[in-house]
């Protein structure tokens, strides 16, 4: 009896393990029982789907092509809405806006193997069907701002500038003294610490871990308002309010949108933004990096040490500020405008 029970238990746990191992397959945009497509899309090299949504000036006659890029939880909708707090400026600028749902996010289907290299490639393929011309500018925000780091790496040639807001910063990257990646690791609330820990160190339980009711998971994804600065909070309550008619960002599911953000983003990285070079030893662009002195959910600390250890890097700091800044008109226009010198 006790060796049936044995082995009815082994068998169990076996289950178990490999059901937190594998999560369900992706729900397809456009598959039987699956969303609808209702934007156009692009077919990439490896047959994937990438969902994209164009505003601003007609493409034909614009003066600068910017790719935005949305952050965690998003989708192009939800970035391309800034575009609409300064009309005058892409007026003033001939300026022609594209963004695209992230691989697993809206409408774009998920990419098993998403890297940061892979996405990097992906805004290229997406500049290229839309013919975008041999250099475009690449804007994203938060994990979004992260994946401008790839485009640095992996496609400068394609850029005639670049900006990152508040992009999520990996605490495991090289470059950081270990003290100091240390210290602002444990100013997150330790609900998010565990999460960042799983996602580094055990990537394959990222979905078990969002999934089980043992321990607390992740409280970005719970938009735990612990995580939010004062100013976050009051900016998040109208963006909701704003944002209610948009399509979900992740009608998918939410391992290869949510859960692999956290793998990707704070798993281990091919290369150390800290070592890239200028790609812009001409002056002929510029990159800027812009961030809230009083983020919570992205360590001011580290992004001060990242703008003195690059010098080519335009460091903008924004005094009161949290994650959630760039939604205030001013702020925007200030972001928008720095790439091109005189308008700012």
């Amino acid at each position: 009896m006790i060796k049936e029970i044995t082995v009815v238990l082994c068998l169990g746990f076996a289950v178990w393990a490999y059901q937190a191992a594998h999560p369900p397959p992706p729900k397809l945009c456009g598959a039987p029982g699956g969303p609808p497509v209702t934007a156009p899309r692009i077919k990439l090299r490896d047959g994937r789907h990438l969902s994209y949504k164009e505003n601003g000036f007609p493409r034909e006659k614009a003066k600068a092509k910017i790719i935005l890029v949305h952050g965690f939880a998003c989708t192009k909708h939800d970035i391309m809405s800034l575009t609409d707090l300064v009309p005058h400026v892409v007026e003033e600028l001939g300026l022609y806006f594209v963004s695209f749902d992230r691989p697993g996010y809206g409408e774009s289907d998920p990419d098993p193997k998403r890297t940061p290299k892979s996405i990097a490639l992906d805004i290229e393929e997406l500049a290229d069907h839309l013919e975008l011309g041999s250099k475009f500018y690449v804007m994203g925000f938060s994990m979004g701002g992260q994946v401008v780091w790839g485009c640095l790496k992996y496609i400068p040639h394609r850029l005639a500038g670049a900006t990152l807001i508040a992009p999520v910063v990996n605490y495991w990257w090289p470059g950081f003294p270990a003290n100091l990646s240390t210290e602002a690791y444990y100013r997150q609330i330790p609900q998010e610490q565990w999460m960042l820990s799983v996602a580094h160190h055990a990537p394959w339980l990222t979905y078990w871990w969002n999934t089980q009711k043992l321990f607390p998971a992740s409280a970005v994804i719970a938009r735990k308002p612990e995580i939010f600065s004062r100013q976050d909070l009051e900016l998040a309550s109208m963006a909701a309010e704003k944002s209610e008619d948009r399509p979900p960002a992740t009608p998918q599911g939410e391992f290869e949108s949510l859960h692999r953000d956290y793998n990707v983003g704070f798993g281990k990285w091919e290369f150390d933004p800290m070592e890239l070079e200028n790609p812009f030893p001409n002056n002929e662009g510029s990159i800027h990096l812009w961030q809230g002195d009083e983020d919570a959910v992205v360590p001011v600390s580290l992004q001060r040490y990242i703008a003195q250890g690059i010098p080519w890097i335009n460091y903008h700091e924004l005094p009161g500020a949290g994650h959630l800044s760039l939604v205030i008109p001013q702020n925007f226009e200030q972001i928008v405008k720095a790439p091109f010198p005189g308008k700012e």
